[in-house]
């Protein structure tokens, strides 16, 4: 469970020792009249997210593709689907970042160049938004680099400075570090502990541990910001369980952020059901789209073995597989294959034949997996319960799934997509033991 220790503060001055910045203070906002009928209406809490085009590490890091959705698409899902921000936003001064932005429902702020720069800080960008924005009464500035931020951690900190008065809100994880002084030359020629007794190392059922920043969010009223903080006034921190607290600015490693974000991610509202059926599109996904046509005009095509094995993986975990094509494809090259799946080609409405099989086998939507890569494609990705797409898809099938494969049609797709399908129903297989 997450527990929520609150500690408040009865001064504001700056922690930084930096002056105040922007406006003059103001009486604090809770709330606003209506318009002439005493009825108050609740303040505006935006979610702002920050993402800067440049990146010294990472080119475009905030929206490359982490577990199939840009690393930004994580942390949009959660602030909309948390329900408890009357905007959502991202403020940003890069073309492709607000594209991705609108796809996944904010709105967008494109910031000026002076706060832009790799020496602007956040404070700079947030009190900037809040200058063109006369009606947000509190800033929820969400970090991008967090994709293991879920809906509830969010409701309950919009609780906590609604409800029960806090000015400032910011998110902490648990850990069980022990810390030692540096070595400094002609300084300090050994280390001391600083947050234990060496003779007497607790275990760590013994030991509370100590609470750290994670940079996941800062919640905080206007008249803090345009005083120049993010954290002050009646001030609490918010305690985020240990696997949710994934920070891609730390964890360098971008595949192994990848593997927890796929264990501890939010999906989404919609709760995920065991897959009884996997649908792929022939053109593009098992095959790459090439066709060879040989001398006596007999078509050919090729597969990846690789998605032949995830095919074999999938039937072996009781997932039927089925083959779906538009295209007048040759039955007697795909049974060369030896793939041993239910296939339908010259399919001009491929979700007619989807929902055919899905009521053959009294399944719902839920049940079924997609992997398309064209426009045709398009209906069944929308309403599989789960959908992906190979990396080279057009961008129609693209917006429309939840999934986009790192690798492209006919080199590994299906295989990755399987893999997908495995670690998802992991997530369903706990929950029903729990």
């Amino acid at each position: 469970m997450d527990s929520v220790e609150k500690g408040a503060t009865t001064s504001v001055s700056n922690p930084r020792g930096r002056p105040s910045r922007g406006r003059p203070p103001k009486l604090q906002r809770n709330s606003r009249g209506g318009q002439g009928r005493g009825v108050e209406k609740p303040p505006h809490l935006a979610a702002l997210i920050l993402a800067r085009g440049g990146s010294k590490g990472i080119p475009l890091k905030n929206i490359k593709y982490l577990a199939g959705v840009p690393l930004i698409g994580w942390v949009l899902r959660a602030a909309l689907d948390s329900g408890v921000f009357q905007s959502v936003w991202v403020s940003t001064d890069h073309e492709e970042i607000e594209t991705v932005a609108k796809q996944f429902g904010a709105q967008v702020h494109r910031r000026s160049s002076e706060v832009s720069k790799d020496s602007s800080t956040s404070l700079d960008a947030i009190i900037e938004f809040l200058n063109y924005h006369n009606e947000v009464d509190i800033v929820g500035n969400i970090q991008a680099t967090s994709p293991c931020l879920h809906p509830a951690d969010l409701q309950k900190v919009a609780d906590m400075i609604r409800e029960e008065g806090y000015d400032s809100v910011f998110s902490v994880v648990r850990r069980h570090q022990f810390r030692w002084s540096e070595i400094q030359k002609g300084v300090r020629e050994v280390t001391e502990p600083l947050n234990l007794n060496p003779a007497k190392r607790p275990r760590r059922q013994d030991w509370d541990g100590e609470l750290y920043e994670n940079g996941s969010f800062y919640f905080a009223k206007r008249h803090l910001i345009e005083m120049g903080y993010l954290q002050g006034g009646k001030m609490a921190y918010y305690e985020m369980r240990a696997e949710h607290s994934v920070d891609i600015d730390v964890d360098i490693d971008w595949p192994i952020a990848e593997q927890r974000v796929l264990r501890y991610g939010y999906f989404g509202k919609e709760k995920f059901k065991e897959i009884k059926l996997l649908v792929c599109n022939i053109d593009g996904c098992l095959t790459n789209g090439h066709i060879y046509v040989s001398g006596d005009q007999k078509e050919i095509i090729s597969y990846d073995v690789k998605d032949a094995i995830g095919i074999s993986l999938l039937k072996k975990r009781g997932i039927e597989v089925r083959l779906i094509s538009e295209r007048a494809c040759s039955k007697q090259t795909l049974s060369a294959l030896k793939l041993d799946c239910k296939t339908e080609v010259n399919i001009s409405d491929k979700l007619a034949i989807v929902d055919e099989w899905r009521k053959e086998m009294g399944l719902c939507w839920k049940e079924v997996a997609y992997l398309g890569n064209e426009v045709s494609d398009e209906e069944c990705l929308k309403k599989a319960g789960l959908s992906g797409v190979p990396a080279d898809a057009c961008s129609t099938a693209q917006k429309a799934v939840g999934y986009i494969c790192k690798c492209n049609g006919g080199r590994g797709a299906i295989r990755e997509f399987a893999e997908h399908i495995f670690l998802l129903m992991e997530k369903v297989n706990n929950s029903c033991q729990k």
